[in-house]
């Protein structure tokens, strides 16, 4: 399957938008976790590299999770020490705890991120601790890792499949906790993609009243009932300049079956290039990326854009 070219969304810019947006590009890692088949590392490492090339300039690569619990991603260690790494391009991990920051530290990752729950049963579930007692855990990873750049994840902050919907002052409660610990940036998540634009625009504002300011957030949707686009253009409209997408809306969590694909890098990318805010990332380039892994993968990519294009 070959793509075609037709050309860019006419650029209309829109108001209280910001000029330029971060991408994290999550798919080698959340996009790739969940994939019942073993992708090779030469695979992923081809993969990493065709994104970079692509011009994305923050891609998470991998995680120190358990092989046990996500053996996806028991080549961590295999995938860093083969990283073609680029000058002016970060490659974070994903580090759940002490051990996997000591693997981290192991192999020389400079930027890191902890991944923490807003819901009791998520925690449980994920984290094999409740909620409390997971900032524990994060305190202790948080002193090893005081030379390294740290981001946060939390998720269920929308909706929890157990617990159903989760109050805008619980996430605020344990979004702060998360940057108070010394994090540099707080990702929001919408774990199973139930958040809507009115949900998102209240929950930025409790956090706006709880003294965090929207440039220490990012936001990380799902699609799963179609919203992810809608609810990023109101978090830029909130203040918020960086999202979490996956090139060719791969991914979904071990931990929650509701959870689908993330939001589709590509898609994102038309909707930017059609309000005029500039990204640094080549459409074209990136489209023969997703279509590059969908072949790989076995199936079609589920992302809008990337079927457009190369229809």
């Amino acid at each position: 399957m070959g793509t075609r070219e037709i050309g860019l969304p006419q650029r209309v810019p829109g108001s209280g938008l910001p000029a330029r947006v971060t991408i994290w590009e999550v798919g080698p890692r959340d996009g790739l976790q969940n994939e019942d088949t073993i992708v090779p590392v030469e695979v992923k490492l081809e993969f990493i590299d065709r994104l970079a090339d692509a011009g994305l300039t923050t891609i998470e690569s991998t995680s120190f999770v358990s092989p046990k619990w996500v053996p996806q991603l028991a080549d961590a260690e295999q995938l860093l020490a083969g990283l073609n790494r680029r000058e002016g391009v970060r490659y974070p991990v994903l580090v759940p705890n002490e051990r996997g920051l000591k693997r981290a530290l192991d192999a020389s990752c400079p930027d890191i991120a902890i991944f923490g729950s807003a819901t009791e049963t998520f925690a449980r579930r994920n984290l094999n601790s409740g909620v409390e007692q997971q900032f524990e855990m994060f305190e202790a990873v948080m002193a090893g890792a005081s030379e390294l750049n740290v981001r946060a994840y939390l998720s269920m902050c929308f909706g929890d499949p157990w617990e159903g919907p989760v109050p805008a002052e619980q996430v605020v409660r344990a979004g702060k906790r998360l940057l108070d610990l010394g994090c540099t940036q707080l990702s929001l998540g919408d774990t199973i993609g139930v958040a809507t634009p009115g949900q998102v625009e209240g929950l930025l504002a409790e956090f706006d009243k709880a003294g965090v300011p929207a440039d220490r957030l990012a936001v990380h949707f799902h699609d799963t009932y179609g919203q992810a686009l809608s609810n990023t253009l109101t978090a830029f409209r909130c203040g918020v300049s960086t999202v979490d997408s996956s090139a060719g809306g791969l991914g979904g969590c071990p931990y929650a079956e509701s959870a689908t694909g993330n939001l589709a890098t590509e898609d994102l990318l038309w909707m930017l290039e059609g309000l005029g805010i500039e990204h640094g990332v080549d459409l074209d380039a990136l489209v023969r990326t997703s279509v590059w892994m969908a072949e790989r993968l076995g199936r079609p990519s589920p992302s809008r854009v990337v079927k457009a294009l190369a229809g």
